[in-house]
C-alpha cells in the first residue's frame, strides 16, 4: 500500500473528502518553494501535486506555464525535483506527494535510474500527461512494479468506449479534469462534473478526484461534495505569482483546504 493508498483509505474511514494542492517545485525560487511545499500538510493539505518544471507544457495554461518557465530559469531540474522531495521526507514521511510532469525529462534520465531516484526520495505516485495508455509499458508498468502509483487523466471527452483503456493500469486515484482545455482556464460546474464523477467510479472502485477550474473555498466545497474530493493548482500558484509571503501562500491553501473538508 503506497502513502497515497493509505491517505484514501484513512479519508474514506473518516467521511472526509480529499483536497489535493498542486504547485511548481522551484516556484519562485527553491528555498521559498521548499518552504510552501513544507507548509502545505498544516494548510490542510492531503495529497501534494509537486510540477516537474518542463520547457514545453502543452496541458497547461499560462498561470503554472509561467511557474515552469520561472522554475527553469533559476536552474530547477529534475534532479533538484527530487531533492525538494527528498527535503521535506526529513520533516513528514505521510503526506503523498505525486509528481506531475511530461516524460521528456524522466526519458532523458532513464527510466529504470527514474524509478529508482524517485522512490528514494519519496516520490508516491505519477502523472504524466503526455503517456497515453497506449504506451503503459513504457513507464506505468514498470513505475507499479516499483511500488509508485500510476494516476491517469480522464477528461470530458473521454467517452465509455475509450474509459476501460484509461482505467486499465490506473491506481491511486483517477483525475477528472473538469473542463474541456488547458488549466485555469474556466471554471468547473459541479451541473456537468457530477454525471461524469458517477460515470466513473460506476467503471472503477478508485477514488475520483477532480480539478482544473477550482479557484475558491465555495468552489471547492462544491466539486468536492460531488466526488472524492477536488485539487487546485492555478489559483494558488497565482498567489505565490503576486509574491505574496509564504503565510499568506498558506492561509489562502487552508481556506481552500477547509472548503473542500467541509463537503
Amino acid at each position: 500500500m503506497t502513502r497515497i493508498d493509505a491517505k484514501f483509505a484513512e479519508l474514506k474511514a473518516a467521511g472526509k473528502k480529499a483536497f489535493v494542492s498542486y504547485v511548481m517545485a522551484g516556484d519562485p525560487n527553491y528555498e521559498t518553494s521548499l518552504e510552501i511545499v513544507k507548509g502545505l500538510p498544516s494548510a490542510g493539505v492531503d495529497v501534494i501535486e509537486l510540477g516537474l518544471p518542463f520547457t514545453d507544457p502543452m496541458a497547461d495554461g499560462p498561470t503554472i506555464q509561467l511557474a515552469g518557465q520561472r522554475a527553469l530559469d533559476i536552474g530547477m531540474t529534475l534532479e533538484k525535483t527530487l531533492e525538494l522531495a527528498r527535503e521535506f521526507r526529513k520533516e513528514d514521511d505521510t503526506t503523498p506527494i505525486v509528481l506531475m510532469g511530461y516524460y521528456n525529462p524522466i526519458y532523458s534520465r532513464g527510466v529504470d535510474k527514474f524509478l529508482a531516484d524517485a522512490k528514494e526520495a519519496g516520490i508516491d505516485g505519477l502523472i504524466v500527461v503526455d503517456l497515453p495508455p497506449e504506451e503503459d509499458e513504457e513507464l506505468c508498468i514498470p513505475a507499479q512494479a516499483a511500488g509508485l502509483n500510476f494516476i491517469r487523466l480522464a477528461t470530458p471527452t473521454t467517452d465509455d468506449k475509450r474509459l476501460p483503456k484509461v482505467l486499465q493500469n490506473t491506481s491511486g486515484f483517477v483525475y477528472y479534469v473538469s473542463i474541456t482545455g488547458i488549466t485555469g482556464a474556466a471554471a468547473a460546474q459541479a451541473t456537468n462534473v457530477g454525471p461524469e464523477v458517477a460515470r466513473i467510479k460506476a467503471a472503477t472502485d478508485l477514488p475520483v478526484i477532480v480539478g482544473f477550474g477550482v479557484r475558491t473555498p465555495e468552489k471547492a466545497e462544491e466539486i468536492a461534495s460531488i466526488a472524492d474530493g477536488t485539487v487546485v493548482g492555478s489559483a494558488i500558484v497565482s498567489e505565490i505569482a503576486a509574491g505574496k509571503p509564504v503565510a499568506e501562500v498558506l492561509d489562502f491553501v487552508k481556506s481552500l483546504a477547509d472548503g473542500a473538508h467541509r463537503a
